[in-house]
């Protein structure tokens, strides 16, 4: 059965900005694990809307709650009270060690208002001269301006610059050079515990042990983007409590948290709940009815169906079953990640790849140009994992 619908591409290209370098595909209906194009194919979806869907689709408990909510109220703005939104922040941080909440749109919009909070305490620590960044070579932390200035790839700046001042890059893991670079006019560090769009990468406990204690000797912040491996990605609610006793001033998530909607959240602890104040900050959409009511929502599902233990059991079993294939297949250069966020490095390029398990009925995403990504929704089971494996099998057995 054919699954490419030209029509519809043609009209893209008529009507659409062209962003994105779209797959041929065209999704009309979800359920569970599985989606269903418009040709009526359907498709074992591991890539949850780039690790958003973490529930899968159409779940019902969520589909109880957008019609509720939308029912009653969908919008008022931040300047009223909200019972939805409150509801949400106090859950986020009864389930934390942290304090405040700030709530917007988007995962970018978490990490400018992080970087507007970094900014602005180092003018209140340091004065002027302490309003330096360090992010990390390989990062992804978005697309504005500034968050592309954060982003540690030259791919994703090129063709904007000048870019934000007073951002530094160092390796990942690479703790002389991370010593070298801090100063005390340093406000701030950002991080991802594993680089989602930079290929899956790992950092080490020590290199995070060692943010942690600059960040202390200089009065700086130390944030880390939680955006992809935030809400029970990794098997943990929150991808830094994977390294023990080492704790952010600050997190960002946004993806996952709605399940589908979009939200966005900066998490702080309370000694820097004061710095951003009436006025310093602001979304019109940020914290809706509508998404905070499926977020709090989503946490309950996750809390009530055992979703992180799932994560831990079903993602040691996919990661092993993927590296018995790395032992069959030179084209896989290495296996990487942990929980459910996994990717396959291969020696070619990824896109062909993907393409070919499309026809497989697969779904999964690149990252970069060399790795398959795999981001299923959190309630997948061995049985859907085995399905993925055969497809793999197949698939690298004919490109051998």
């Amino acid at each position: 059965m054919d699954i490419y619908n030209n029509a519809i591409i043609e009209d893209y290209n008529k009507y659409i900005l062209n962003t994105y370098k779209r797959f041929p595909l065209t999704f009309v209906k979800g359920e569970g694990c599985y989606l269903y194009t418009d040709f009526g194919k359907k498709m074992l979806d591991f890539g949850s809307g780039i690790a958003v869907s973490i529930l899968g689709h159409s779940h019902p408990e969520i589909v109880k709650t957008i019609k509720e909510q939308a029912e009653n109220l969908i919008h008022t703005s931040n300047l009223y009270y909200s019972l939805p939104q409150i509801n949400l922040a106090k859950k986020l941080i009864e389930k934390s060690i942290f304090s405040k909440v700030f709530f917007c749109n988007s995962g970018a919009e978490a990490n400018e208002a992080a970087l507007k909070l970094a900014r602005k305490y180092g003018k209140i620590k340091g004065g002027d001269d302490k309003y330096k960044v360090i992010s990390l070579k390989n990062s992804f932390h978005g697309r504005t301006i500034a968050t592309i200035t954060l982003t540690g790839q030259t791919k994703y700046q090129k063709g904007f610059e000048p870019l934000l001042e007073g951002v530094i890059y160092v390796e990942p893991n690479d703790i002389n050079e991370l010593e070298k670079t801090f100063d005390k006019n340093v406000c701030a560090i950002f991080i991802e515990v594993i680089q989602g769009e930079g290929g899956i990468k790992e950092l080490t406990y020590d290199f995070v042990r060692k943010i942690r204690q600059l960040c202390n000797d200089y009065d700086a912040l130390m944030i880390v983007d939680e955006i992809q491996t935030g809400m029970g990605r990794t098997g943990k609610l929150f991808g830094y409590e994977n390294f023990y006793n080492i704790e952010p001033d600050v997190i960002t998530l946004a993806k996952g948290l709605a399940a589908g909607l979009p939200i966005g959240a900066m998490l702080l602890k309370e000694s820097f709940a004061s710095i951003l104040g009436p006025g310093d900050h602001s979304s019109t959409f940020g914290g809706n009815l509508l998404s905070t009511s499926v977020a709090s929502t989503v946490l309950d599902i996750i809390e009530k169906e055992n979703i992180l233990e799932n994560v831990i059991v079903v993602g040691k079993y996919f990661k092993n079953r993927l590296l018995e294939l790395k032992e069959k297949y030179p084209s896989i250069v290495n296996i990487r990640g942990m929980g459910l966020m996994l990717g396959m490095e291969l020696n070619f390029s990824n896109r062909d790849f993907i393409n070919k398990l499309f026809d497989e009925g697969i779904i999964t995403i690149p990252s970069g140009d060399y790795v398959v990504r795999f981001l299923p929704p959190l309630i997948i089971t061995k049985k859907e994992v085995d399905i993925v494996i055969d497809s793999l099998n197949k698939v690298l057995g004919e490109i051998k």
